[in-house]
């Protein structure tokens, strides 16, 4: 998603900017203080070259008064000195701890965005792409505080002052450093904008892909191992990297093109305000001292000005770089929980399709069109059908994954969108196909559906899910990291690990994606045991691959294309003349006794 828009270039810096105010304004405080710090120090600067210049004056003039002249200006800048020491200690800590909590602050509420966004937007983002987003924008909200409060502010009072000071003394002075400060400052932000911004965006882009492409190949290395794939993935992330470097590379020769045009600005500056100084020096418009202010002033002018360049250069960078964070603070979570919206109690489980119509986002036809269905409390149903028949998505509007287009689903009576979706999910347990745990112990994978459990719970779930067995025979026991989603167990180990983690939930309403479809004959024999104890008082969805795991629901649903074709239970299906159920079976028995005589 791009912030920026047909209507100008600035409409990243306007939704870059706006949001780091919008997190300043949580704490005026510590910003007024920094802001403060900095521009005390920042005055004792301004003021340092009016005192060189009478130090000058007092070492050109003879006797006791010169001395005193010369010790007193000495003095004021010693003082001077020691304030912008002083304001600027205090400016540096103050910062430091009110950038790091906006950061965390930051980093923390991007989380918190990502973990509600819907299904379809995680499926189609890189992980490893959105990390880099965060943490890319992260370290840019630290550029960005520093470039606004350390450099541009004290750079616009140094600036204002020293035009201030000079016009004081010759207007005409005054009026050059003025156009030449802001010719300079226009131009630096002109070609910021107009000509660096547009490429590092471009190039920023590219290296998210990059982060993409690193994370895709390194989750998925058991399957670049299984196809020999190592070259073609390094191929792969050659030609991502190619890309990224080009687009650097030109993002790099634009920012030194426009350094050096900002150089050639303060060149013309310099020569402008060297020459004003000799010319009123030969015209006895200025002594010693006042060419000593003229040109110390202006030393410190154009050290701020060419710094200026930097900080415009940096702001610019890290606008770029935020672009991406604010835009994921902008987007909309894809299922919000209503207004109002209360927690969710089951105390039976009868689940309701009122009338429901559904379509998935792009899609022009309703996958369920009028679509009424009621699975009773305590009832464990299969659901069957083809691939695309409407099985998953079924259990994924339970869940409320997505959103009804139109009727309603219930539980209990209780439309389930009137509720929060977390109280929600707490009421349902879910075994998937495939399970995902974290790269945790086991004890907390389990315990993962009941935070703060104990772990004779935690070994009570394990039990029954007959996962304590293999546990106990691994070294640390309950305390093993499974690696990432994982990968340490077998398939087998995995869904008596997710079987535990789904009794210790103890949910009315309980989910079963096939878990028992890619195992070894063995596996399949302690899961079946255990899926059936926890099946057991629960209103049950069985998603069933394999009909054979279904013959013993109180009711089978036949989906085709989001309507149910067929329902009852296996034997009284079996009995239909070229029923769709009937049809499924005989292909899969065929399908086994082909196998078994290979």
């Amino acid at each position: 998603m791009s912030l920026q828009s047909s209507t100008g270039r600035q409409e990243p810096f306007r939704a870059v900017l706006g949001f780091t105010f919008r997190h300043w304004a949580r704490r005026p405080g510590p910003v007024l203080g920094v802001a403060g710090a900095m521009m005390a120090a920042t005055a004792a600067d301004l003021f340092m070259p009016l005192y060189a210049g009478r130090l000058v004056d007092a070492v050109a003039g003879e006797g006791a008064s010169a001395l005193d002249a010369a010790l007193w200006a000495l003095g004021a800048m010693l003082a001077l000195g020691a304030v912008s020491v002083l304001f600027r200690h205090l400016g540096f800590i103050g910062i430091t701890g009110m950038t790091l909590r906006t950061m965390s602050e930051t980093a923390q509420e991007a989380f918190a965005r990502l973990q509600r966004f819907s299904t379809d937007w995680h499926a189609n983002n890189f992980a490893g792409s959105t990390v880099r987003k965060i943490t890319r924008g992260m370290w840019a909200l630290d550029l960005l505080t520093d470039t606004v409060l350390i450099a541009l502010l004290p750079s616009l009072v140094v600036l204002v002052g020293t035009t201030a000071l000079l016009a004081w003394h010759w207007p005409a002075m005054g009026l050059v450093v003025f156009l030449g400060s802001v010719i300079y400052v226009g131009v630096t932000i002109a070609l910021s904008l107009s000509y660096v911004a547009p490429a590092a965006r471009l190039a920023n882009s590219w290296d998210t892909r990059v982060g993409g492409a690193l994370a895709d190949a390194i989750s998925c290395n058991p399957v670049v191992k299984a196809y020999g794939a190592e070259l073609r993935e390094d191929g792969r992330l050659a030609g991502v990297l190619a890309k990224w470097a080009l687009r650097t590379r030109r993002t790099w020769v634009r920012g030194t093109t426009s350094g050096t045009a900002q150089q050639i600005v303060l060149l013309a500056l310099r020569a402008a305000v060297i020459g004003l100084v000799i010319w009123l020096w030969a015209n006895g418009q200025a002594t010693p001292g006042d060419v000593a202010f003229v040109l110390t002033s202006y030393a410190v002018v154009h050290g701020y000005l060419r710094d200026v360049g930097q900080h415009v250069h940096n702001l610019q960078r890290s606008v770029n770089d935020m672009e991406e964070l604010v835009a994921m603070h902008a987007h909309p979570y894809g299922v919000p929980d209503r207004l109002g919206a209360t927690d969710m109690v089951v105390p039976a489980g009868e689940i309701a399709f009122e009338r429901v119509t559904f379509h998935y986002g792009g899609h022009v036809e309703p996958l369920y069109r009028d679509f009424s269905l009621t699975i009773r409390a305590g009832e464990k149903v299969g659901l069957v059908g083809r691939s695309g028949s409407g099985k998953t998505t079924f259990v994924k509007l339970v869940q409320r994954l997505y959103d009804v287009s139109g009727g309603r689903i219930a539980i209990d009576g209780r439309d389930i969108a009137d509720v929060t979706q977390t109280s929600l999910r707490a009421q349902i347990a879910i075994v998937q196909q495939e399970p995902v745990l974290f790269h945790r112990s086991l004890a907390e994978n389990i315990a993962y559906a009941k935070p703060g459990a104990s772990m004779a719970r935690i070994v009570q779930a394990a039990k029954l899910a007959n996962a304590h067995d293999f546990i106990m025979r691994l070294p640390k026991g309950y305390a093993t990291l499974v690696g990432e989603r994982g990968v340490k167990l077998s398939g087998g180990e995995r869904q008596r690990v997710a079987l535990a983690r789904a009794f210790l939930a103890d949910a009315p309403i309980l989910i079963l994606d096939e878990a028992t479809s890619s195992l070894d004959s063995e596996s399949e024999a302690l899961i079946q045991e255990a899926m059936e104890r926890l099946m057991q008082g629960r209103t049950t969805i069985v998603i069933a691959h394999r009909l054979s795991t279904v013959r013993a629901m109180d009711r089978i649903l036949v989906f085709d294309r989001g309507r149910v074709v067929e329902e009852g239970s296996h034997e009284a299906l079996l009995t239909r003349e070229n029923g769709a159920y009937r049809a499924l079976f005989e292909k899969q028995v065929s399908e086994l006794a082909k196998g078994l005589a290979a």
